[in-house]
């Protein structure tokens, strides 16, 4: 009998990221509704409009399609309560897309994937989790494929225009701030799981390193959710007072872009604030934020290499070459790949025509995956987890990432290293 194939999810993801393109590419073109409205008569205005109809069920077919597909790769059985439960995790998710439509929503910056996360926790804390819903959360598929997405977004040769000095920062930044956070873990007790993702996460990008890292280390997924929301709660009050603090110190726009663009978590957030600071700072701002993106592949090697060797179990064989390769996130491949045929393979025209409707598809699938963490996590667990000690830790990790970039950007781009 033949045996059948089963693929890993972080495959599954590459997959569907990569037959996405592909189908965007021939014309099939995503978008989310749009609801801008800064009034009741708006909203309603909005709400009556055919076409947003039109998109909704365009896009929740791209939605039931992938996972369609997920399960038949997966070599799983379609549960019964597949297409009920898919389509409520999207109508939350829609239900965000309303709420940061509205203008002053839109002023201040708030992504769609905060929403989605307080509307899940809402539902889970207050209402509860109906059992039917369960079979389509399926939060690390969303995420995955949507972060290899993400790989069309960083552009090698818009990197280099910046001259190789947000890099620089990137690299400075992201070592130094991830051993503090290791060691300051340590200190608070915590065991080497939360390290590493506290760790990626602070350090490197977010959502996005603290995905790579849990894959990289085989996490336990409770402690993923968890640093998660640490990242996107924390990331508001940064978000919102930091562009302030920049004019307030008068900071060159550089500074302020490079500094915002190092610290700051989530691309979206990073966006918002230098969008506050003007153009210049904004276009810093995207070139380091992108620049530490770009380091999330080497993290994810070395977090595989390293973990690899100090999780051998005694009268083990020495880790080889397999086991690595067994540990590395696949879809961390598949965000590089998306990256480099974006690079160097298509050209700028057509990557120009096809970024929008791929950041349509992208935000949808972060937004699902976000609306999946908060249908699964209790709000109390989120500062009394162990005592409330990885929430502390990375406050304490956040401030000192604070500190430590804005010296650097200085360094890098105030002109007092480099011209």
């Amino acid at each position: 009998m033949q045996k059948k194939l089963v693929l890993h999810e972080d495959w599954i993801s590459v997959i569907l990221a990569f037959t996405a393109i592909i189908l965007i590419l021939l014309g099939v073109r995503p978008s989310m509704p749009k609801f801008d409205w800064s009034s009741g008569g708006d909203l309603l205005s909005r709400l009556t409009d055919l076409a947003n109809y039109g998109k909704l069920a365009a896009m929740f077919c791209w939605i039931i399609g992938a996972l369609l597909i997920a399960y038949l790769l997966g070599g799983k059985k379609l549960p019964a309560g597949l297409f009920s439960g898919a389509l409520a995790i999207f109508a939350i998710s829609m239900f965000a897309q309303v709420i940061t439509s509205n203008a002053a929503i839109k002023d201040l910056g708030i992504e769609i994937v905060l929403f989605s996360l307080l509307l899940g926790l809402f539902i889970s804390n207050v209402i509860g989790l109906p059992d039917w819903i369960k079979p389509a959360l399926q939060t690390e598929l969303f995420i995955k494929t949507g972060l290899v997405l993400l790989g069309s977004g960083i552009i090698f040769q818009e990197l280099m225009k910046g001259g190789g000095l947000g890099v620089i920062q990137s690299v400075v930044v992201v070592f130094s701030v991830w051993y503090f956070t290791f060691w300051l873990c340590k200190k608070f007790g915590l065991d080497d799981e939360f390290r590493m993702m506290i760790s990626s996460a602070v350090s490197i990008c977010g959502v996005s390193a603290a995905i790579a890292t849990s894959g990289a280390i085989e996490g336990d997924n409770k402690k993923l959710s968890h640093v998660i929301s640490l990242v996107l709660i924390v990331a508001i009050p940064m978000m919102i007072f930091m562009p302030y603090i920049a004019q307030w110190m008068d900071m060159p726009p550089e500074v302020a872009g490079a500094w915002l663009g190092g610290t700051i978590d989530t691309s979206g957030a990073v966006v918002a604030a230098g969008t506050l600071l003007g153009e210049e700072a904004l276009k810093y701002a995207t070139l380091v934020k992108f620049s530490q993106n770009v380091l999330l592949g080497l993290a994810a090697f070395f977090i595989s290499l390293w973990w690899a060797y100090a999780k051998k179990t005694e009268n083990q064989p020495k880790p080889g070459l397999r086991t690595i390769w067994e540990r590395f996130p696949k879809f961390v491949l598949g965000f590089i790949l998306v990256s480099l045929v974006f690079s160097f393979l298509l050209s700028p025209e057509t990557v120009k025509s096809i970024k929008s409707p791929i950041k349509e598809l992208q935000t949808c699938f972060f937004a699902l995956a976000f609306t999946c963490i908060g249908l699964e996590t209790k709000f109390t667990d989120i500062f009394r987890m162990e005592n409330g000690r990885p929430a502390m830790a990375f406050i304490i990790a956040q401030v000192f990432n604070v500190l430590l970039t804005l010296g650097v950007a200085y360094l890098v781009f105030g002109g007092i290293l480099f011209k």
